[in-house]
């Protein structure tokens, strides 16, 4: 019985020790209705556990609405229809407050969308060529400059296929 009673007496000395350094970094979240906050991703909420690559998934997700407190350290979550199946309600260890900056408003283009959901781009110019060797083959690059109506842009083409396309680039 000594022995217990002395294994119990250390667990406690550690676990104060370890409570000490918890609570000297802890920092106290408390959240009001109708602020906004971020979701952390984990396999404890559910939220991206099905991707494959666990390297390049967000930390956070989406930016959620505070319905109200539930409890000391649970708050209430409107959630969109894509995870409806997570509860709800939320551990304060598990949000990321929201803080607003301007720029993050983005602002509406004169941008003219088709019904398909494309947006009419042209060809100005070839800005450059390049010989990529791929597996022994080689394949011919062209930087293309593409006009759009928010402005211009430049992506890396094959050339057989823009020659097909856009003849008039080549003469």
């Amino acid at each position: 019985m000594e022995k217990v009673q002395l294994i119990r007496k250390k667990m406690k000395a550690l676990q104060t020790i370890q409570k000490s350094y918890y609570d000297k970094r802890r920092k106290n979240l408390e959240f009001q209705a109708r602020d906004h906050v971020f979701l952390r991703v984990t396999s404890v909420t559910g939220v991206g556990r099905a991707l494959k690559s666990k390297k390049l998934t967000p930390r956070f997700i989406g930016l959620y609405q505070i319905s109200d407190r539930v409890g000391k350290v649970t708050y209430r979550v409107a959630l969109p229809l894509i995870i409806a199946d997570l509860h709800d309600v939320i551990q304060v260890s598990q949000l990321r407050k929201y803080i607003s900056h301007p720029s993050h408003v983005i602002h509406m283009d004169n941008v003219q969308v088709r019904d398909n959901l494309t947006m009419e781009t042209m060809s100005i110019r070839i800005k450059c060529r390049e010989m990529k060797t791929l597996r022994g083959k080689e394949i011919a690059l062209v930087k293309v400059v593409w006009t759009k109506d928010v402005g211009e842009s430049t992506t890396w083409e094959l050339e057989s296929k823009m020659r097909e396309s856009y003849p008039e680039l080549f003469a």
